[in-house]
């Protein structure tokens, strides 16, 4: 396996690869060039969104600034939306479904570091250059999720269909669908019912 086929399936990795180093580079050169141009610019925002996020069923719309390791490993579905200071470690697989509303600072982290120190710290080849080996847990967030200001989700979560999370939340476990849930670590903290309705009668 190549390192980058190493990096996508979850495997043990060497983030020095050259391929996903010029990976990287691009992706972080492409997200600074949005990032500079103007909201009403939507010809080029759509333009560098395009090489941003191949993988996607339709463009999101960012509210910049935003910051991705790949881009290639982001997947959008439809009307989904992110606030101001997004990042998007995808070293494995972000999936982000149809209608999901994302608010500022969240961050979704799929890399992970051996907990050993002699299996995590940096390595010396033979030539002398460094490295060190990392991999990675794939994030699933489901359709019409509201994923509130400030939050974190770690590498490994699926967070269900419908589902709520609370402003500053740490979302290390799964996430049931059409739950409301918040903390640090997340916990559910009931589902969302009937009586959750803001219709015209209750306003």
């Amino acid at each position: 396996m190549t390192e980058r086929e190493k990096m996508v399936a979850g495997k043990l990795y060497d983030p020095s690869d050259p391929e996903l180093v010029a990976l990287l580079i691009h992706a972080r050169k492409t997200a600074r060039r949005f990032n500079q141009v103007d909201e009403d610019d939507t010809e080029n925002r759509s333009i560098l969104l395009k090489e941003l996020l191949p993988n996607s069923k339709e463009l999101p719309f960012l509210q910049a600034p935003v910051q991705f390791d790949y881009g290639i490993n982001t997947s959008f579905g439809k009307n989904c939306s992110t606030n101001f200071n997004f990042v998007c470690l995808d070293v494995c697989p972000v999936t982000i479904g149809d209608n999901v509303f994302i608010g500022p600072n969240v961050t979704l982290a799929t890399p992970m570091h051996p907990l050993l120190p002699e299996e995590r710290n940096v390595r010396v080849r033979a030539d002398g250059t460094q490295y060190n080996l990392e991999y990675a847990k794939p994030i699933v967030i489901e359709d019409n999720c509201w994923i509130a200001s400030g939050v974190t989700v770690c590498g490994g979560v699926t967070i269900g269909e419908g589902s709520v999370i609370g402003a500053g939340s740490v979302v290390t476990r799964d996430i049931p669908p059409r739950s409301i849930a918040a903390g640090n670590p997340c916990r559910v903290l009931r589902p969302l019912t009937d009586a959750d309705s803001m219709n015209e009668a209750k306003l």
